[in-house]
């Protein structure tokens, strides 16, 4: 597929349409205040796995609701002081998966906690986190579920056990606080976008291909699913198309990105029909910390740069955190 939206020149200086709720500030505030009425219970459990040169535990920590939410926690064997963190969000439909396929960050001396997906996992990678949540007739998919308040849509949720996550983490012993840096692809590029603007002293971002931006213009733009969805609930749900614009507008991250207050690495790709350019910029140019830089893949679609993302993560990522 060619390139299908704006023009480079143009995407650097483009803003988003969406108008942010009065009380989208009053409504996360709110939202994690109950959250942490929860006890967050973060429960590490080492794993004996054949792995020489890292360990692993099995965590588990209180969420949204009190739900307990999975994850791995990572750390290089020689680890005997607390550490720079990586938090990891996971793409749309996946899980957790098994720990010997998250060995990236712990080899390049971080502490690394991947968070598993609360209903998710059953596309890909394999998670172990339900959702007790139910919903309302829902499109299949995630992108639709709760869509028609943003009291029951499923990203509050999922937003909520992503902010928990680093709380979570931060309670390790191996791990330094003050130096925690949250990135992920796709959705979790999106969830990362959220988390930024949710948690106001993160070492830096690195969302890569983000999800979950510009819904306005996004919802209009793709025909690819997960944003798809969203129009086909539309197509059967007729003359509910602002409601579920209001909802969709409490989770953009067009929105988290203009309270963002950390360094970011972003990526997009102009190729990309599942996460369009213009939608990642979006955030990119909304983003709120004035150090912050955007790799741009000109002839990819949505697995943009790949490892070669990684390997810029890699050589930023550690001025930072």
């Amino acid at each position: 597929m060619a390139q299908f939206d704006l023009p480079l020149d143009e995407l650097r200086t483009y803003r988003s349409a969406s108008t942010e709720p009065e009380d989208f500030d009053a409504f996360w505030a709110k939202t994690l205040q109950e959250a942490r009425e929860h006890d967050l219970d973060a429960r590490f459990d080492r794993v004996d796995l054949p792995l020489k040169t890292v360990t692993v535990h099995d965590v588990t920590f209180a969420g949204f609701g009190g739900h307990p939410i999975k994850g791995w926690l990572t750390v290089p064997a020689w680890a005997n002081s607390p550490l720079p963190t990586i938090v990891e969000f996971i793409g749309y439909g996946g899980g957790r998966g098994l720990p010997h396929t998250h060995l990236l960050w712990a080899s390049a001396g971080f502490a690394h906690f991947v968070m598993d997906t609360r209903g998710q996992g059953s596309a890909w990678g394999g998670g172990e986190t339900p959702d007790p949540v139910g919903s309302a007739p829902a499109f299949p998919g995630f992108m639709t579920r709760g869509v028609e308040d943003p009291g029951t849509y499923y990203y509050r949720r999922l937003y909520t056990d992503a902010v928990r996550a680093v709380e979570a983490v931060r309670s390790h012993p191996l791990v330094d606080p003050a130096r925690v840096a949250a990135l992920g692809t796709s959705q979790g590029g999106g969830i990362t976008i959220a988390v930024g603007g949710l948690v106001p002293d993160l070492a830096a971002i690195a969302p890569d291909v983000p999800f979950l931006c510009d819904f306005p213009r996004a919802m209009t733009l793709t025909d690819r699913a997960p944003y798809r969805e969203i129009g086909n609930y539309l197509k059967t749900h007729r003359g509910r198309s602002e409601q579920v614009r209001r909802t969709l507008s409490y989770f953009d991250g067009a929105h988290f990105a203009a309270r963002g207050r950390a360094p970011a690495l972003f990526s997009a790709a102009l190729e990309d029909q599942t996460c369009p350019p213009s939608t990642v910029f979006a955030a990119f140019n909304a983003w709120g910390h004035e150090d912050k830089e955007i790799e741009v893949y000109d002839f990819n679609d949505h697995e943009g740069g790949g490892p070669y993302q990684q390997a810029a993560q890699l050589r930023w990522l550690p001025e930072r955190v």
